[in-house]
């Protein structure tokens, strides 16, 4: 499939979100040539890392900024597309969407058979292990993603994160006001974890294998003489396990699945040493 832009490099970003906007509310105007050069500038922007779904905050403890018409975009660059056959070796595929390339250029490492979609941006020193990357997501400096990891469409993935064997970031594009799946610089997050419906993982916390979060999901820490609770967001340098807390139903109490915070990942110089460390005190699985 070819990547080649073929709109205006000097397109205003002011005018391509006019024109996608319009175009949200009138798809009849993806047929507008004017049109398709705006989705087309900015998927190659979130490509190349210019643009992104969600902006990280400008102060410490400040909120993400959700980006809504950029996430119109990659919902609208679907149906200008069309499909392709690719033959890779023995194996054929039929899709709409390209691929990345240029690894070497960008200084990502790929291990085959990893997979990211063009209008993914991977920042020098990313290492993709056999995973798959969807379209709009952003990964930070020196992230691993490992084997069997999906990152999905517009998921944040900040620095020097470890995202663990079968780890699945869920992919948000419609609502379009709903919030990416966000991890910030230096977490860790455990095999097998499931992070989905725009939940934000804090700088340097530590998922144990297999915690679910989702937007909904109970997030109590259980350090202090009483619980607190957070809602789809695990705090800074938090080490988090799987738990689970009664909830009453009509026929009855049952068990359902929460995420325990059960200590903190002690500050050390050396961000390696402490994750270890803090793994090994609380006896987390990875």
């Amino acid at each position: 499939m070819d990547t080649t832009s073929h709109h205006s490099p000097v397109l205003d970003r002011y005018a391509a979100q006019e024109a996608i906007e319009a175009a949200w509310d009138d798809r009849t105007l993806l047929d507008q040539p004017d049109t398709q050069t705006a989705i087309e500038h900015v998927i190659e922007d979130l490509d190349k890392g210019k643009l992104r779904v969600a902006e990280p905050p400008t102060e410490e403890g400040g909120e993400w900024t959700i980006n809504e018409w950029v996430k119109k975009a990659v919902i609208l660059y679907f149906p200008i597309r069309k499909m392709e056959t690719q033959e890779v070796g023995p194996f054929e595929y039929h899709d709409k969407m390209a691929l990345k390339s240029d690894y070497a250029t960008q200084k990502v490492r790929v291990v085959p058979p990893a997979v990211a979609r063009y209008g993914a941006y991977l920042a020098p020193g990313v290492i993709l292990m056999p995973s798959y990357t969807n379209i709009g997501a952003y990964v930070g400096e020196g992230t691993m993603v490992d084997t069997w990891a999906t990152v999905g469409s517009c998921a944040q993935v900040g620095k020097g994160v470890h995202l663990s064997g079968g780890v699945g970031l869920g992919g948000v594009l419609e609502p379009v006001q709903a919030a990416p799946v966000i991890i910030e610089d230096g977490a860790f997050i455990g095999s097998r974890s499931i992070l989905v419906e725009g939940c934000r993982i804090g700088k340097e916390a530590v998922i144990g294998a297999g915690v679910t979060i989702t937007g909904s999901t109970k997030i109590i820490d259980v350090t202090g003489a009483e619980p607190k609770e957070y809602k789809g967001y695990v705090p800074p340098r938090s080490v988090v396990i799987p738990g689970s807390i009664t909830k009453s139903f009509p026929a009855g109490d049952y068990q359902v699945p929460c995420a325990l915070i059960i200590g903190q990942r002690k500050p050390s110089t050396d961000l390696k040493t402490s994750l270890n460390d803090a793994l090994r005190e609380h006896n987390v699985s990875v």
